[in-house]
């Protein structure tokens, strides 16, 4: 009987569903499975992409920790792909591989004063209030008014954390790091900037419903917003999803403080629709000093138009989060316009002819963009496996399949890797770290820190 050694390059939720999904699909051979994550730790965006006051959302970790726990797949942390394992590595040891890196570097926005100081990636920023060990300790949160753009869920997540008071945020996860600069910060004032309508955001209800419960926190809306065009109102009428977002944004503006016309609270969140980014301006010291936007109105058809009029919020820090975007891998095919790996249903094709690379597939947001939700990362990943075994007949042929060979390469290269025992010792670490402080947890931040507990050294 054939067996299929398999690399997968990526422990996210991408990585673990295909090695879940190949475990579990009917096939006529063996399967050996090494799955490779280039931080010390597992489960990729939901630990270092989900805001920490999500426990729902990280509520995924448990069934993907049900997967790794089932013991019939290898986790090699802390080992990055092209520096301590290469493509002619892999295929010196396995049949196959599939890449799951997903997509972490934001969207470029260009507009002119894009990249003046206080003006930041909100993939930045999320990694910083994540805890990632690759991002500086500190962030600078001295501004008292902040501009946010974009009008999907990471815009919600960035501008929440910053309206947020920190001590709401003390029964989560967040690093003493993140909570001390939290605890620093001078913002008074959060503005969501949005190129379109309240009626064809990309937020979900949720999201958007808790952006409204926060404490000591006034909502701001604008009347001019909510004069809705007629595909408008029809998506409204037909759509569930934004009948719900309409729902909530119209009982906001029931509120006292809408409309500008002041509350309360000590802090506020302003939502700002029909607004396409135009310029950053500074000041004499080259620092964000406000936001220009060009006020936009519905095209009938879902869509927006310009109109020339141009608007301008002062602002002194800004957060683009209008997406994310995937990185090239060394001897890998990239689509340097979409951010993807050029893939046929995940078969991996060469960018000149077309034609299938053998031997490489990919899986997850490096494979259809940074869309869509963990529902689609399963299905893409049933998807990349399917074709894997049918194409049995062009997977690599190994000269060393070896399963104690991987271990040994590592360790002549002086990799510091940690493993599945490891993973649980850190994730133990942290939740006794936490538990005086009634937290779930305290992460821990230092890569070299999370590798010695991993190691148990």
């Amino acid at each position: 009987m054939t067996k299929l050694r398999l690399a997968i390059i990526g422990a996210g939720p991408a990585g673990i569903y295909a090695a879940d999904n190949l475990l579990k699909a009917e096939r006529r051979f063996d399967v050996s499975i090494d799955l490779f994550e280039k931080l010390p730790a597992p489960y990729g965006l939901v630990r270092y992409g989900v805001a920490p006051d999500h426990p729902r959302i990280k509520g995924i970790i448990t069934a993907l920790r049900d997967v790794l726990d089932r013991g019939d797949i290898r986790l090699f942390g802390n080992v990055e792909y092209g520096t301590d394992l290469t493509l002619d590595d892999l295929r010196e040891h396995y049949n196959a591989v599939i890449f799951a890196t997903g997509a972490v570097r934001d969207t470029a926005l260009e507009i002119p004063g894009i990249d003046a100081l206080g003006s930041y990636g909100a993939g930045d920023f999320v990694s910083w209030y994540d805890g990632h060990p690759d991002v500086p300790r500190e962030w600078p949160l001295d501004a008292a008014s902040v501009a946010v753009i974009g009008n999907g869920n990471v815009a919600l997540d960035v501008a929440r954390m910053l309206a947020k008071h920190v001590e709401d945020l003390l029964p989560t996860e967040i690093p003493q790091n993140v909570h001390d600069g939290l605890a620093a910060s001078q913002v008074t004032d959060v503005h969501i900037f949005g190129r379109r309508g309240p009626a064809q955001v990309r937020f979900t209800p949720l999201e958007l419903r808790e952006l409204g419960e926060l404490r000591d926190v006034d909502m701001v809306l604008y009347d001019e917003d909510f004069d809705y065009d007629e595909a408008s109102r029809q998506a409204i009428a037909t759509n569930k999803q934004v009948m719900v977002i309409d729902r909530i944004l119209q009982s906001w503006r029931q509120r006292p403080s809408a409309n500008g016309a002041g509350g309360e609270a000590s802090r506020r969140l302003h939502l700002h629709f029909y607004a396409k980014p135009v310029q950053v301006r500074t000041d004499a010291a080259g620092r964000v000093a406000a936001f220009v936007y060009e006020r936009t109105r519905p095209d009938g058809q879902g869509g927006v138009v310009g109109t020339g009029e141009l608007r301008e919020v002062a602002v002194q820090g800004l957060y683009r989060a209008i997406g994310y975007f995937g990185t090239p891998l060394p001897g890998i095919p990239f689509d340097k316009r979409h951010g993807v790996i050029p893939n046929r249903e995940g078969q991996v094709l060469h960018k000149e002819s077309n034609e299938q690379v053998p031997g490489v597939y990919a899986t997850g947001w490096v494979k259809r963009g940074p869309v869509g939700l963990i529902g689609h990362t399963k299905s893409d990943a049933m998807e990349t496996v399917r074709h894997l075994i049918n194409d049995q007949a062009s997977w690599w042929d190994p000269a060393h399949p070896e399963e104690e060979a991987i271990p040994a390469l590592l360790a002549a290269r002086g990799v510091a890797w940690t493993d599945l025992d490891g993973w649980h010792r850190l994730d133990a670490h942290e939740i006794a770290l936490g538990a005086p402080h009634d937290r779930a947890r305290v992460k821990v931040v230092p890569r070299d820190e999370m590798v010695r507990v991993s190691r148990g050294e």
